[in-house]
């Protein structure tokens, strides 16, 4: 008989909703990613890549014309420079990334808080690890963090905070103050950060996406995370990136390259192409992706669906309060999946305790409008 070393994990919600729409024929709102594919600029040149050869081994941090390529996006982006050659790991994927660097700094008896609701990798990670999370529930309403709460979880077996911001699946973002903020409350004690930056350039409404990168004070501890998979377009790609000052760097590449040493070549030199040619892409994504968040609220508001628009990230949150109070969020999503075709993801699966009386389900929007205007007309329905 197998002792499991991850006893409470199963197969994720995402995977069980995914294949839940497949079987019922539902709109797959469910997990986060496009129903269109990434630039065909971006394809093409991962094509002419594949076909000119570039099929074997990339350097384990990565292929020098993608880091440097990402040096210089954070450069436009956040103002900042950081060392393409000790500062930038390549990964596939920042699911593999956030794990890495949680495998290199934590040890048995370490504690890691967390925010909920929260992305469902963190936690096994850190059990893996020999560590435990302690879970920091953020405002029913706001999804800001409680700082009182914060402080009360801190202890001295505290060995890493980790942020995510824009929050999925919220998409409440952090701000400059609450990074002083969290900047303050650890100074003096020894612990670590992984700031969850994967919708960096999802962000609405003239926001700003504040980035620990840019506080320089954080940055000295922390791992940034990212995700050339949303940005654009590719989340099946599974290619990703950790920004890190150069210490944290190497024990993090100490881990990576028995993970997976490195990531798939071809796409690497096609990203490193794409990126190079059209810098616009980046500027773009904020008013492409809310035209979308925009089209599909204006659809919702005749609906018996509550929500405030999201600022960040490809989802948004519905209260479905006015329609079934009587299920929990997790019997929501499957009667919405099973009864109207439309897929979505339960908020409470992302919490260690669910929130007594919170009625939410994500839907993400990052799809064409067809498929917008057909789920919006089935949840308009209801």
């Amino acid at each position: 008989m197998i002792s499991s070393k991850l006893p409470n994990v199963g197969t994720t919600i995402f995977t069980r909703m995914s294949q839940l729409a497949v079987e019922t024929g539902a709109l797959n709102l469910s997990q986060g990613f496009p129903d269109f594919d990434g630039p065909q600029a971006l394809r093409d040149a991962v094509a002419a890549h594949i076909n000119a050869g570039h099929n074997q081994y990339s350097p384990m941090t990565g292929l020098p014309a993608l880091r440097e390529q990402v040096a210089a996006k954070i450069a436009r982006s956040y103002g900042v420079t950081v060392n393409a050659d000790t500062e930038i790991t390549i990964t596939p994927g920042a699911t593999q990334a956030i794990f890495c660097a949680i495998q290199a700094v934590i040890r048995a008896g370490d504690e890691v808080i967390v925010f909920d609701p929260c992305y469902d990798s963190y936690e096994p990670s850190v059990e893996l690890a020999g560590g435990r999370c302690v879970h920091v529930q953020l405002g029913s309403a706001d999804f800001a963090i409680d700082w009182e709460k914060l402080e009360q979880a801190l202890s001295p077996r505290t060995r890493m905070i980790i942020l995510n911001t824009p929050h999925n699946p919220s998409g409440a973002l952090v701000t400059r103050a609450e990074l002083d903020q969290l900047a303050a409350l650890i100074a003096n004690r020894d612990i670590y950060l992984i700031s969850d930056e994967v919708y960096e350039h999802l962000v609405y409404d003239g926001l700003p996406h504040v980035s620990v990168l840019a506080h320089a004070e954080l940055y000295q501890r922390a791992f940034v995370v990212s995700s050339f998979g949303k940005t654009y377009h590719v989340t099946g790609w599974k290619t990703g990136y950790v920004v890190a000052p150069p210490a944290l760097s190497v024990e993090l590449r100490k881990v990576h390259q028995y993970v997976s040493f490195c990531g798939v070549t071809p796409l690497q030199w096609g990203l490193a192409d794409f990126m190079a040619a059209h810098p616009e892409h980046v500027e773009a994504l904020p008013a492409f992706y809310q035209a979308k968040r925009d089209l599909f609220c204006d659809l919702l508001d005749s609906s018996r669906f509550t929500f405030k628009r999201t600022p960040g990230t490809y989802f948004q949150l519905v209260d479905y309060s006015a329609i079934r109070p009587d299920l929990s969020d997790v019997d929501m999503a499957l009667w919405l999946t099973r009864e109207h075709g439309v897929a979505s993801i339960p908020v409470s699966v992302f919490c260690q305790q669910p929130v007594a009386d919170q009625r939410l389900v994500r839907l993400c929007f990052a799809k064409r409008e067809e498929t917008l205007r057909e789920a919006a007309e089935k949840l308009c329905a209801i």
